[in-house]
């Protein structure tokens, strides 16, 4: 009886994966366009997200937007009504976005017209983190009625993101999520973290998370 021949499909699609990542990040280096994959649950607030950044950049940038969804077109249309130029993936199932999808984003959009380019991926803190969109810098939303134990839960998405962004902390005094706690645990995981605390709804905080994001493209035009 022949031996049973086992082939690691997950590997493999992974490998050729990483491969595109690298060519998509490649090619965005060539024109300047920093590429920002922004990950997080369902509801956690991504899309306003968006919309405030879109505020607090003032035109001071070339702003695209690729915006995921399984079976939807509704973020793409609140993006677009505030002027911003975006595209709608829809996934068809696929419960992350991953580079040969980002590609066909990026060719829609044009993106050598841009100095950044926001994803937003799909709602989930599994999948996202597993698949290489072939962003230059990762950024993660954990929104407080989560809770704060989500890097126990969750430790891939804390460990691969640049910066996670604290979400609707004007509900912190209603919820018993624990800030410091939060903060040992994502830093236990990832000590080159950067965490802001933010709120949508107030704009608390924008003003910092802008900031940030202005530092890294002009950075990014220097290299």
């Amino acid at each position: 009886m022949e031996g049973v021949r086992l082939i690691e499909v997950k590997e493999e699609i992974l490998a050729d994966n990483i491969k595109l990542a690298t060519a998509v990040r490649e090619r965005l280096r060539n024109t300047k366009t920093l590429l920002l994959n922004l990950m997080s649950s369902p509801g956690s607030g991504k899309t306003s997200l968006i919309l405030r950044t879109v505020e607090g950049l003032k035109g001071s940038l070339r702003l695209g937007v690729i915006e995921a969804d399984i079976d939807s077109t509704v973020d793409a249309e609140k993006v677009a009504a505030r002027g911003i130029p975006a595209i709608q993936l829809r996934t068809g199932g696929f419960c992350h976005l991953d580079a040969t999808m980002v590609t066909q984003g990026i060719d829609a959009l044009a993106a050598s017209k841009f100095d950044l380019i926001i994803i937003e991926n799909v709602g989930n803190l599994v999948c996202p983190a597993e698949f290489d969109t072939g962003a230059h810098k990762n950024v993660m939303i954990l929104s407080v009625p989560e809770g704060d134990d989500k890097p126990l839960k969750y430790p891939l998405m804390f460990t691969i993101c640049d910066v996670l962004l604290v979400n609707k902390i004007d509900y912190l005094s209603l919820s018993d999520f624990d800030m410091a706690a939060l903060r040992k645990r994502v830093l236990a995981l990832n000590p080159n973290i950067k965490i802001i605390e933010v709120s949508c709804k107030t704009g608390a905080g924008i003003g910092d998370w802008v900031a940030w994001l202005k530092k890294e493209v002009d950075a990014f035009r220097l290299d």
